[in-house]
């Protein structure tokens, strides 16, 4: 395996390799590129962002953050549809980005129920064909974090800009990877395949649902940082009820205990460190191969931010509160959702 071909590897993949390896020269090498690739990536990540928020301020970083998450998904993950056709998949979806989060935050908290229902869906369709690519934890994500970092006024005609000038970026980007794919499907039967007798598409209405009522629930509590509430939810709601509980009891615990290490660095720490511990997070990241130490160190960012708006007992109660809401709460909407289709599933074969 090449050194490029190694850096492509998923973090799994490189501690398999490592793993795997005998040769004690070789496998020195692999260890070598394996932390190389963490700090490159990192160092990526950071310019990249830092260069979105210099040029479109700092109330608009998160557009840095939504576009490098697309471009690091494109490079990887295409549509399932001719990759002509995939572009229109990306102009949907930096369209709904764009129009759906200020909308919602424009609106009362029912209003903006239906606009998330409309969205998330649309999100859903347009870009998680592949289930197995799970890449609604990108485009979906991408809305709620915006969602969340709103703006308005001339700061939101900047941040329009910004994601116009991403989606031209995330174009380039996966036409060059993706361009020698052949499929026959196109742009139209992403929606022609829709079917609610299809898991794939209940899927797509099961994860809708449970979001915008999360995040409805959490803004008729009038609770700060509701997205919170809503990307838990998105992050437990894998398509088969089973999977369901295993991350539900992962993702609960394990930002306790993000929250905690947090709580902790925050404490010991100089505070002229304070704006370094979401970079260490991202490191954290990379080195993790499970879900459950990526939700640990993925709670060092979030908790960095939302310390300087809420205080640091607050902050870390909110977060803590809202993962525990969203795991409890996908499990039972899906327990709920599993029970009414049984019962229509029994009345049919009654009828039959």
């Amino acid at each position: 395996m090449t050194f490029y071909q190694e850096l492509q590897l998923s973090s799994a993949g490189s501690k398999n390799l490592i793993r795997s390896t005998t040769d004690k020269k070789e496998k020195r090498r692999h260890i070598l590129i394996y932390n190389f690739k963490v700090y490159l990536v990192v160092a990526f990540c950071v310019v990249f962002v830092t260069l979105f928020s210099k040029t479109l301020g700092n109330d608009n970083s998160i557009v840095g953050v939504v576009v490098l998450l697309a471009v690091l998904v494109l490079r990887q993950a295409d549509f399932g549809i001719k990759t002509s056709h995939g572009l229109l998949s990306i102009a949907g979806i930096f369209g709904i980005l764009i129009v759906g989060p200020r909308l919602t935050n424009m609106v009362n908290p029912v209003a903006a129920f239906g606009i998330n229902i409309v969205c998330i869906l649309l999100l859903m369709i347009l870009g998680c064909h592949n289930v197995i690519m799970s890449n609604h934890s990108t485009y979906v994500l991408s809305y709620l974090l915006l969602q969340g970092y709103d703006v308005s006024g001339h700061a939101y005609v900047i941040r329009i800009i910004g994601l116009l000038v991403g989606m031209g970026i995330c174009m380039a980007v996966f036409y060059k990877d993706q361009r020698n794919r052949r499929y026959r499907r196109t742009f139209a039967d992403l929606f022609r395949e829709f079917d609610l007798h299809s898991t794939r598409s209940r899927w797509y209405v099961r994860l809708t649902l449970l979001v915008s009522t999360a995040l409805l629930i959490m803004s008729l509590l009038n609770l700060p940082r509701a997205m919170w509430a809503g990307i838990a939810c998105m992050s437990v709601c894998v398509p088969f009820s089973q999977d369901i509980k295993n991350r539900a009891k992962l993702r609960a615990p394990f930002n306790i205990v993000g929250s905690l290490i947090f709580l902790v660095m925050y404490t010991l720490l100089p505070e002229w460190m304070y704006p370094y511990i979401g970079i260490i997070g991202g490191i954290g990241v990379g080195y993790s191969a499970g879900y459950a130490w990526q939700t640990v160190f993925n709670t060092f960012g979030a908790l960095s931010i939302a310390t300087n708006l809420f205080g640091l007992g607050a902050a870390v109660a909110l977060r803590i509160g809202m993962n525990v809401f969203g795991a409890v709460y996908t499990v039972v909407f899906d327990k709920i959702v599993s029970g009414i289709a049984a019962v229509s599933n029994r009345q049919k074969m009654l009828e039959v």
